[in-house]
């Protein structure tokens, strides 16, 4: 029969486990953001039906990175730019949603 090995109780060992909370937290933070974001841009294309509408629609959905969403953002203002007060107040929505959550970029994204 093998012995376990002993519980390691230094102080390196303490701080690795103190810090598993915060990392947990940050991952919950930035898993939340991203979903805000795609449902953001979702919502941003929700009212196209062309091919191109439902081309976004699917690629949105299909993002699983923030990058993806990032990729797709002028796709997404092209499409938005059809001369519809929806596409214009979509667009705009947008817009303001991406300068708040990526303050002071102007067109560069730091992931989350």
């Amino acid at each position: 029969m093998q012995n376990a090995a002993p519980r390691n109780f230094t102080a390196e060992a303490a701080s690795l486990g103190a810090a598993r909370p915060q990392a947990r937290a940050a991952r919950m933070a930035a898993r939340r953001a991203f979903v805000e974001a795609k449902q953001r841009f979702m919502a941003s294309v929700a009212h196209l039906e062309d091919e191109p509408g439902r081309w976004l629609q699917h690629q949105i959905r299909q993002a699983q990175e923030p990058v993806d969403l990032w990729l797709l953002r002028s796709a997404v203002y092209r499409a938005l730019t059809d001369g519809t007060p929806a596409g214009h107040t979509q667009r705009g929505e947008l817009h303001r949603f991406l300068d708040t959550a990526f303050p002071g970029r102007s067109g560069r994204m730091t992931l989350f």
